[in-house]
């Protein structure tokens, strides 16, 4: 019964996507990708919207069968996750052009005294994670600790989101090898929400739409909570010493630079996209 979850959402998700889709097109809720073709904007909300409704059965299940449908974390998964598609959300819609300005940006705009949707999502990402990661009952440490990787992996799959299905290429890849590692058990907790991402991700990466802040963001929550759910301590601590090195790098330099002068990375990258 575990996998129920993912199965549903799953169903619900490709069931909802055609008419989502058409919705964001004829509300003129588009913006240009990299290409510049206007694309459904932003696809995030499908994978939120798809986790909600199949909650509605899978509650229902749960409580009258009796049966072990969902896993004791569901909690915690799903107060970080749709609390960082909220925040999401608030940027695409707010957040002006979508420039990402990365970290030092925000911080100058803050200083500065103006609003940033950018900062409030870092601020708003950080007590999002100290709050869910307190419901596992860690030691001080292991919660500063998983809370530090839940931000990171967050603003990191932001910085990704920056070529059509990269970021959700990076999830299946770290999914991947974590399932393979540790087996199902994450997966199946997080599968309410990451079988509508996958959704989501396909439609990104043929171009068919966007994910924008609010997907990326959103993979990135469920990359920091698979991390956290699969590793032990030391593996989180080599996983956030990871995370901080690559956002240092993408805040000073262009990851999508090293990833086209990188041979693999390129073909990697390119790989299902259409031409």
């Amino acid at each position: 019964m575990h996998a129920l979850p993912f199965l549903l959402a799953l169903l619900v998700a490709a069931a909802l996507a055609p008419a989502l889709l058409r919705t964001l097109q004829q509300g003129g809720h588009t913006r240009p990708n990299y290409r510049g073709r206007p694309l459904p904007f932003p696809l995030g909300v499908l994978i939120g919207a798809a986790a909600l409704l199949a909650l509605v059965p899978l509650t229902l299940i749960a409580r009258l069968a009796p049966a072990d449908v969902f896993h004791p974390e569901i909690v915690p998964i799903a107060l970080y996750a749709l609390g960082v598609l909220a925040l999401g959300l608030i940027d695409d819609a707010f957040g002006g052009d979508g420039a990402r300005r990365g970290w030092r940006g925000h911080g100058a705009a803050v200083t500065r005294g103006e609003f940033s949707t950018g900062a409030l999502k870092a601020a708003g990402s950080l007590g999002l994670a100290l709050l869910a990661m307190d419901q596992l009952e860690l030691s001080d440490g292991r919660w500063l600790l998983a809370a530090g990787v839940l931000v990171l992996a967050t603003n990191l799959f932001n910085l990704l989101d920056l070529r059509p299905g990269r970021s959700s290429k990076a999830f299946v890849l770290l999914g991947a090898a974590l399932t393979i590692g540790a087996g199902v058990r994450p997966l199946w907790a997080l599968g309410l929400l990451v079988a509508p991402a996958l959704v989501a991700g396909a439609y990104d990466l043929r171009e068919r739409a966007m994910l924008g802040d609010t997907g990326s963001n959103l993979l990135g929550a469920l990359a920091g909570l698979w991390l956290v759910l699969t590793l032990s301590g030391t593996g989180q601590l080599i996983a956030l010493g990871v995370l901080a090195a690559i956002t240092l790098y993408g805040e000073l330099r262009s990851i999508s630079a090293l990833i086209e002068r990188t041979p693999g990375l390129r073909e990697l990258d390119s790989w299902g996209r259409p031409s």
